[in-house]
């Protein structure tokens, strides 16, 4: 049994615009205060368990990757020297250059 055409979700067509659910990204509906002006630009979100923050000396992101990841970037061409800000030579999750990186462990 088809409904009548008056009742059908045209997703292309102006009864889109006022029928069709809101949608958005799982990490992105959660509950409490969102943030708001710059900390919502330049946030990375909350911590996760099994995550971790890899920062970028070049092009200055901060990008939140799986432990699964970080693992494949240090078995492919990272290095690691102790003593400076950024100490990990590694792939940057954003750019995808080869530069120095920083691990955030515990964000």
């Amino acid at each position: 049994m088809t409904a009548p055409p008056h009742r059908r979700i045209d997703p292309l067509g102006k009864n889109a615009l006022f029928t069709a659910p809101v949608t958005a990204a799982p990490d992105q509906l959660q509950a409490g205060r969102g943030k708001e002006g710059r900390s919502a630009l330049f946030s990375i979100g909350p911590k996760r368990a099994g995550t971790v923050v890899i920062t970028c000396d070049a092009c200055g992101v901060r990008s939140r990757v799986g432990l699964l990841d970080l693992g494949v970037r240090f078995a492919s061409m990272s290095a690691w020297l102790p003593g400076r800000s950024h100490p990990h030579w590694m792939r940057c999750p954003t750019c995808h250059h080869h530069t120095w990186c920083q691990i955030g462990w515990n964000e």
